[in-house]
């Protein structure tokens, strides 16, 4: 068994497909019947009576696993029988009736006069019940799939009062619910520590990769000896500073030529039938290009604004949220095409390579971000005269080869360390919810271990891990093409 723990003595069939058996002394009843479910107002945004008045309320983004967020609320009207019948105190646990219905977190700290919306429920326990057992109940169904079997997925997924009421849950004693709470938030806290830990190694190693490449990029060093190149001069580039005398600086424009894309009707579905990879930014998660999410045809090529980009240019994100902490950037192996939030760099063979184009953009991320992006735009891009009037270093040419192979080789250790970290942080995730499931189920007894635990101080929200950057971001894009479909 799991960390030494042992079963219960006797097990019984609960009837429910995602819990199977359970020991032989739980109740397997409906979750109204141990718990009061209310879901929230709906959104007010005017006055309807001299009576109301605007409250701070939460919503569905709010919340996430184990964490309800309550700093940026936004405010709607509502009357004094509103606030009290959609209030919200230190303790409740708040549910997702849409988006990811199910997800849940308890509130740990909240100020007066907070409601909730109607896309959350708000769940207090009655008699011999506890929010924080639910919540680790809540999170099994969740893993096992239940939620989405339970949920409507043919439009907009919602977990009803209907729904939630009825889903049965198993229930242990008051004071068996306490020693499972005590035990997984004891294991928990250890696990977000070891997390924390990987995830501090990875961000230390991430910018020890970047400074190596930025050395390596604008002449700090000299990749051939290790040394300081013997003689230097100013660039005339504030993020750039001295390089090695015998390199040039030149605009990227005279370096290398610029190609945008576009997005083919989607009112045509043959367009998207073809065998040539259509490159948008949520394909930019590696620096090498081979394939892509979605595939056009030439037909639908020759209908829009974009064209073939053939192999060994160099792909930027040019319009992405993204695009506020880093520049996705990758070299094409295959022929392309781009959809309009990417642009194709092809450097001119005797001024540059594109391998060291590439790297040059990686080791300077947040100098050229500010350097390309529009300032104050609702969406952030890479402006085309900032990127082609930029300054870039040139060394000579063998140099340049010079410095691709020597960031190749010490960049593949740091980046199998790295992939090492994180690995072992998912291995980390998959043992808390094994554990979590076994416990919660009752396939292992944990009261006599969770007596002998030592009593920790709570840790504070900011101490808690980090989620690594959602993938998707790359592809969140404010475009109008894409929205209507068409050139």
């Amino acid at each position: 068994m799991m960390d030494g723990l042992k079963p219960y003595p006797a097990y019984k069939d609960s009837g429910v497909p995602w819990l199977g058996k359970v020991p032989e002394h739980w109740e397997v009843n409906p979750v109204k019947r141990y718990y009061a479910i209310q879901l929230g107002k709906m959104l007010q945004t005017t006055p309807t009576s001299p009576e109301d008045v605007e409250v701070p309320y939460l919503k569905a983004q709010h919340v996430q696993w184990f964490s309800v967020r309550t700093l940026d609320a936004p405010k709607m009207w509502a009357s004094p029988r509103d606030i009290q019948q959609f209030g919200i105190t230190a303790g409740d646990l708040l549910v997702c009736e849409g988006g990811e219905g199910g997800r849940c977190g308890i509130v740990k700290e909240i100020a007066d006069g907070f409601i909730i919306q109607n896309a959350l429920h708000r769940v207090r326990p009655r008699d011999h019940c506890r929010n924080d057992y639910l919540q680790y109940v809540m999170r099994v169904i969740s893993v096992t799939g239940w939620f989405e079997a339970l949920n409507n997925k043919a439009t907009i997924a919602h977990f009803t009062g209907e729904k939630f009421g009825s889903l049965y849950i198993p229930i242990p004693l008051h004071d068996e619910q306490t020693a499972i709470v005590r035990f997984l938030d004891y294991k928990d806290r250890r696990i977000r520590r070891s997390i924390r830990a990987k995830q501090k190694l990875i961000k230390l190693l991430e910018e020890y990769r970047q400074a190596l490449i930025h050395q390596a990029v604008t002449g700090k060093i000299d990749v051939r000896t290790g040394k300081p190149y013997p003689a230097c001069k100013d660039s005339g580039v504030p993020w750039l500073g001295k390089v090695p005398e015998h390199w040039e600086v030149r605009k990227l424009k005279y370096a290398a030529t610029f190609l945008g894309g576009g997005t083919p009707s989607k009112a045509n579905p043959s367009f998207w039938e073809g065998y040539i990879p259509w490159v948008s930014p949520k394909d930019m998660k590696t620096t090498v290009i081979i394939d892509a999410e979605d595939h056009i045809n030439d037909e639908a090529i020759a209908a829009s604004a974009t064209s073939i980009v053939g192999p060994g240019a160099v792909l930027l994100v040019v319009r992405s949220g993204i695009l506020r902490r880093s520049i996705p950037v990758a070299i094409n192996l295959v022929p392309v095409a781009l959809n309009q939030d990417m642009k194709a760099l092809r450097p001119r063979g005797a001024l540059l390579m594109s391998s060291y184009l590439r790297a040059l953009i990686q080791g300077n991320q947040p100098r050229l971000i500010d350097e390309w992006t529009k300032q104050g735009a609702t969406v952030e891009s890479i402006e085309h005269q900032y990127l082609a009037n930029s300054y870039i270093p040139l060394p000579p040419l063998p140099e340049q080869t010079a410095i691709v192979e020597y960031l190749d080789a010490q960049t593949a250790k740091l980046d199998a360390a790295i992939a090492a970290a994180r690995r072992e942080i998912e291995l980390l995730r998959e043992y808390r919810e094994r554990l979590i499931a076994d416990v919660v189920t009752g396939k292992v007894d944990v009261r006599e271990v969770a007596a002998q635990l030592p009593e920790e101080p709570a840790e504070e929200e900011a101490g808690t891990e980090e989620e690594e950057p959602v993938a998707d971001e790359l592809a969140t894009v404010d475009s109008q093409e894409e929205s209507n479909g068409e050139e």
